[in-house]
């Protein structure tokens, strides 16, 4: 190909830019394969990487998107041949890599996931990171002896694309789900994917954070942190667990040791970035059969095309979004 569309973000001095521009693929970087992508979706770190100061591109300029999906155009490495269908999160894509929001990425081998057969590449993007994410919180969450009979799993921040998935998955593997959200006008939304019940963001956290609150949940995935994450933990019950893996209601979390020491509280981190291949490579495969969830045309908010992005991207800064945006480039 002669050239082709990607988005392309800039900062030179004070001076910030995000815009359409024509690359070729002397533009890309390293990496072993060229992959034409059909798909790609927006994260809220796709959305900082949108704004100065966003304090996630590593260097400029850059084509964001964290994630993709596509086909194998050409293959230095012999895992791959053209024509492979396949996908490719996390890692430094759209971070200090060129990213999922141009139709060619050069990524390197050790970075893609050969799609699962029981996927399609629309459905990989519409999970993308958010539903890995959740996906490795659920998994962490077994691991812990967090089973269906030890009761109720808070999901918080449940509108959104980590907590959507975990709403679904959780129902759908036979939990009891308590969704936490604060928008009311979602209820419906969140009781189709399967949570149980749907409580507001007070009645989790009502702005003060105490060393031991009532027992309430078994366990808890919490793509939220904070404040929030404090007054869960000091709610879970004995031997209980907390899946964390965000932070946008901020970095610090008061809590007290208590929750740990008189309760065996574990708090357990997620991270969807540098997971191990291994890891990936099944939890993508259980993404396509036990997690997957029966309707996933239903998470998709919206379907936008590159020229779209620019207006897209400040949404979920503003907490305008819910369940996915997908990005289709094909």
């Amino acid at each position: 190909m002669d050239s082709f569309h990607a988005l392309v973000v800039n900062q030179k001095e004070d001076q910030f830019t995000s815009e359409l521009q024509q690359l070729t693929t002397y533009d890309l970087p390293k990496g072993e394969v060229l992959i034409r992508v059909h798909y790609s979706s927006v994260n809220y770190k796709d959305s900082l990487a949108s704004i100065p100061n966003g304090n996630v591109v590593k260097n400029y300029p850059m084509v964001p998107g964290i994630d993709l999906a596509g086909e194998v155009v050409s293959s230095e490495d012999s895992h791959f041949q053209p024509g492979d269908q396949v996908i490719a999160t996390s890692y430094e894509i759209g971070v200090s890599h060129f990213g999922g929001y141009s139709e060619y990425a050069r990524i390197p081998a050790k970075w893609i996931v050969p799609l699962p057969k029981n996927l399609s590449l629309e459905e990989a993007m519409i999970i993308g990171t958010a539903g890995f994410t959740a996906a490795l919180s659920v998994q962490r969450l077994q691991d812990n002896n967090v089973t269906p009979d030890k009761g109720k799993v808070l999901v918080t921040g449940a509108t959104g694309g980590v907590g959507s998935f975990a709403v679904a998955i959780l129902s759908k593997l036979g939990y009891e789900v308590e969704a936490s959200t604060g928008k009311e006008s979602e209820q419906e939304y969140l009781k189709n994917l399967g949570a149980d019940t749907i409580v507001s963001r007070e009645e989790v956290f009502d702005g003060k954070v105490r060393a031991l609150g009532k027992q309430k949940w078994a366990a808890a995935v919490d793509p939220v942190g904070g404040e929030p994450l404090a007054s869960v933990l000091s709610q879970i019950q004995y031997g209980g667990s907390v899946a964390v893996s965000g932070l946008t209601a901020g970095t610090k979390v008061p809590t007290a040791v208590f929750p740990f020491i008189l309760r065996g509280v574990n708090l357990l981190g997620i991270d969807s970035v540098y997971c191990p291949m291994e890891t990936r490579l099944k939890t993508w495969e259980q993404l396509a059969t036990d997690f997957k969830p029966e309707h996933l045309a239903s998470f998709v908010q919206q379907e936008v095309t590159l020229s779209e992005l620019p207006d897209v991207l400040p949404r979920l800064l503003k907490g305008q979004a819910r369940g996915r945006f997908i990005v289709r480039l094909k």
